[in-house]
């Protein structure tokens, strides 16, 4: 039978009842012989309230106390399905990250996967046990505990299958499966039954939740074949959710667009008036980059008078220290007239790999949401992907006309035009 690395969210481990389903769920698996790995998050709201713990004392905890805090949610939930397990007669152990050495960088709070050692893992299988693995963490070379940040369990997951050659990573969520768009936003979306791996890291990187970005880089990388899954269908359920391929079959080279995300969680910083010469793009952006703040659209715009305006934006979470970075380079690494921000947008992007071979998407986007009069402020583009930048009051709005407007609810691939 398959070696499966079985990936379990927040929700889905929720509470003790949803725990023990999750173990169900798992004796159901391993009794039909499968060798299974199982990695799961801290219960739903747990880290957030451990993070508020650390906050309460310190405005500015010291990242290595704060990922020792941090790990504990998923040490917690690893320890409860060993124990749901072994009351249903299941053998099965648990294991945090530093236990199976993942080993990682020491960027504490956002820690990078160096290696992973599969030996004692491979033990326990050989010998029917199931591997339950804390997600999220891992450990450096000096001993340190590390966390890989938000939606870091996702990318332990598929780290874990690459790392095992496992025959499917499954991704158990509170979804069952990736949607053309949030279904919270647009009831009529619908469920895709594959995307490949290039159209599922571009929604991931333009906001869509149901995979951390991370985890589809790694997916990709490695060739792990990765499933998304429900976790509250009923535990015998055999629905297939989403599979995530590197293979674009004749079905996905006719897809023009595959999904609509959005992104709630943006900046916009602005550098007014600074000297058009080689080099200001890294005497802005060099500060920023070692600061350790990830930079997502960029947009230069030369002026006659031998000046620019540089702007960019950045995870709303980073938008103070970006901009207090900014402030302290100005009159050293650059001179601005002004730095300006605003951390009230959003992003919405569209996304298909058939975009490829079709032309007229950004028109028909850009006068979609001309006609709801939505302003866009910047623009991205690649060879699937569109994204643009707008007040985030109207992102819902965008969301759904967008969605329409390529006839997404109706089953189809939408019209070339």
């Amino acid at each position: 039978m398959a070696l499966i690395v079985q990936k379990y969210g927040g929700t889905s481990v929720g509470s003790t009842e949803r725990i023990r389903n999750v173990a169900k769920r798992v004796a159901r698996f391993h009794r039909e012989g499968h060798q299974l790995v199982v990695v799961v998050s801290a219960m739903s709201g747990e880290t957030n309230r451990l993070l508020g713990l650390a906050r309460e004392l310190s405005s500015s905890p010291d990242p290595r106390e704060l990922d020792v805090v941090a790990a504990a949610g998923e040490q917690v939930t690893i320890g409860l399905l060993a124990i749901a397990l072994h009351d249903l007669g299941v053998k099965s152990r648990s294991y945090t990250g530093a236990q199976v050495r993942i080993l990682t960088d020491s960027a504490f709070t956002k820690a990078r996967i160096l290696e992973i050692d599969d030996q004692r893992m491979r033990k326990d299988l050989a010998e029917g046990t199931i591997v339950i693995v804390a997600g999220f963490q891992g450990v450096d070379r000096h001993g340190n505990i590390t966390t890989l940040g938000r939606g870091g369990s996702d990318t332990s997951g598929v780290a874990l299958a690459a790392a095992l050659k496992a025959d499917e990573c499954q991704i158990y969520t509170d979804v069952d499966g990736v949607y053309t768009a949030d279904p919270r936003i647009v009831p009529e979306a619908r469920r895709l039954d594959k995307i490949t791996f290039e159209e599922m890291l571009e929604l991931a990187s333009q906001g869509s939740k149901v995979l951390q970005i991370r985890s589809v880089e790694f997916a990709g990388k490695y060739m792990v074949r990765l499933r998304v899954l429900s976790s509250f269908e009923d535990v015998d359920s055999q629905s297939p959710g989403t599979l995530i391929t590197y293979e674009e079959d004749d079905d996905m080279e006719q897809a023009i667009i595959s999904g609509i995300a959005f992104n709630r969680d943006e900046a916009k910083i602005s550098v007014m008036g600074v000297e058009d010469k080689p080099g200001i793009a890294y005497a802005i952006l060099g500060p920023i980059a070692a600061a350790n703040v990830d930079v997502d659209m960029i947009v230069q715009n030369i002026g006659a008078s031998g000046h620019t305006d540089f702007s960019f934006t950045v995870n709303r979470s980073e938008y103070r220290k970006a901009m207090a970075v900014l402030e302290s380079q100005r009159g050293k690494s650059f001179e601005a007239r002004d730095i300006i921000g605003d951390d009230h947008i959003a992003k919405v992007s569209v996304v298909g790999i058939g975009m490829r071979s079709h032309v007229g998407l950004a028109s028909k986007m850009f006068k979609t949401l001309a006609d709801e009069r939505i302003n866009l402020q910047m623009i991205s583009t690649s060879e699937i992907k569109i994204a643009v930048v707008i007040d985030e009051k109207y992102v819902e709005l965008a969301v759904r006309v967008l969605h329409k407007a390529f006839e997404l609810d109706k089953g189809s691939h939408g019209p070339s035009a």
